[in-house]
This record gives C-alpha cells, sequence and structure tokens, in this order.
C-alpha cells in the first residue's frame, strides 16, 4: 500500500471519529459508550501513529 492510500484511509478514519464523538453525547447509551470510548482512543493512537511515520504528509486538523 502506497503512502496516497493510507493518507485517504486515515482521512475516513478521522471523519468516522466525529460521529463517534456524536455519539458519545447521546445520554441513552449505556454500557456502549465504553466500546464507543474504546474505538475512538484506538482511533486517536492509529492517527497519531500515522503522522509521526508520514510528519511531511499528516492530514491538518
Amino acid at each position: 500500500m502506497d503512502e496516497q492510500s493510507l493518507k485517504e484511509r486515515i482521512e475516513a478514519i478521522e471523519s468516522k471519529r466525529e460521529s463517534l464523538l456524536r455519539l458519545l453525547e447521546k445520554p441513552d447509551l449505556g454500557t456502549l459508550r465504553i466500546d464507543v470510548n474504546q474505538a475512538i482512543e484506538e482511533m486517536d493512537d492509529l492517527i497519531e501513529e500515522f503522522k509521526r511515520t508520514f510528519p511531511d504528509s499528516a492530514t491538518q486538523n
């Protein structure tokens, strides 16, 4: 997989992260809140690792 493909996938992940953040705002989430929080943490780790690996092509947010 080339760098551009990875960048496109990271951008897609970043856009999905926003959906998870909106989901956390729902009061009736129950125990699913734990899974949503874990998913956000893992996405953040992945995005940070990408930015460390490809600092010149990391997405701007």
